[in-house]
């Protein structure tokens, strides 16, 4: 009797383990299919994409797409912009985040709760309801259709989760890590770029990813607060494609391709590094 209920106590332990892998199977078939579908479709014609029954691998792989792409001075132009306004709001934004998130975290002030409260409560306003007020300041301003406007609105939309993702970071690090820098003589500043900033890697990193990943996906307010070819971002470069009469989705597909890789290498690097980032700089030489 022994080695029957050995055998079922082994079953029944192996039973969630074969249902979780298969519930894993069909998470990524789910998520990963549509991914193919866009980068077997980025590699066909635009006559073969219509082709009836419809088929994942194309028949004649080409890449007339991505060549129309690369070809065209105006579309290179699209990820330029997307570059600059992504790299700069997440730069900017991990720069005021690290410093704001320290003073919330190693310090006692007056009204701190309800800052708190009124960072929180920003991330429950829909941005869509902001599009007409934004608008209406950009214009009043002076500043639409250039680099600041889109910068200076994604600023508000990245920076209060991202105070709040580096807030809850540092708050799970040690505050003898500013003590010791303090008794060697150092300062806050010093403690903050020189000790706290090296252990913060992983927080920083998931912060920039983040920060960079809206800033680059963004559609509504680079459609609304630009008019100009030349500050276009690849979002509404995309949507370009959709014309009148016909659409282009070969090259719809090899754009949405070249707009992911970025995002995709973005998440390889920060797999990379946090684990590296979790000991460096914690432990006093």
């Amino acid at each position: 009797m022994a080695p029957r209920s050995s055998k079922r106590s082994s079953s029944r332990s192996i039973l969630p383990t074969v249902l979780t892998y298969i519930g894993l199977a069909i998470g990524l078939v789910f998520a990963g299919f549509p991914i193919l579908w866009m980068f077997f479709s980025s590699l066909k014609s635009n006559t073969e994409i219509f082709a009836l029954p419809p088929k994942l691998l194309p028949d004649v792989y080409t890449l007339v797409a991505y060549a129309s792409i690369f070809d065209d001075p105006v579309k290179i132009r699209f990820f330029i912009n997307s570059y600059i306004v992504a790299g700069v709001v997440t730069l900017l934004t991990l720069l005021v985040a690290i410093i704001t998130a320290y003073g919330f975290s190693r310090y006692a002030f007056r009204f701190k709760n309800t800052l708190n409260i009124f960072i929180i409560s920003t991330q429950t306003v829909p941005p869509i309801t902001l599009l007409i007020p934004y608008f209406g300041m950009v214009v009043a301003f002076g500043i639409f259709d250039t680099y600041f406007a889109l910068i200076l609105t994604y600023l508000v939309f990245t920076l209060p989760y991202a105070i709040l993702l580096m807030t809850g970071y540092l708050n799970t690090l040690p505050k003898e890590l500013d003590e010791a820098v303090l008794v060697d003589g150092g300062t806050s500043w010093t403690a903050l770029w020189r000790v706290i900033v090296p252990v913060s890697v992983p927080g920083i990193v998931a912060t920039a990813v983040y920060t960079f990943l809206l800033s680059w996906n963004e559609f509504l307010f680079a459609l609304t607060l630009t008019k100009s070819m030349d500050l276009r971002t690849v979002p509404i470069g995309i949507q370009l494609l959709m014309g009148q009469h016909a659409f282009e989705w070969n090259e719809m597909m090899a754009m949405s391709v070249l707009g992911s890789l970025p995002l995709l290498l973005l998440y390889l690097f920060a797999q990379r590094y946090f684990l590296a980032g979790m000991t460096s700089g914690s432990v006093k030489s």
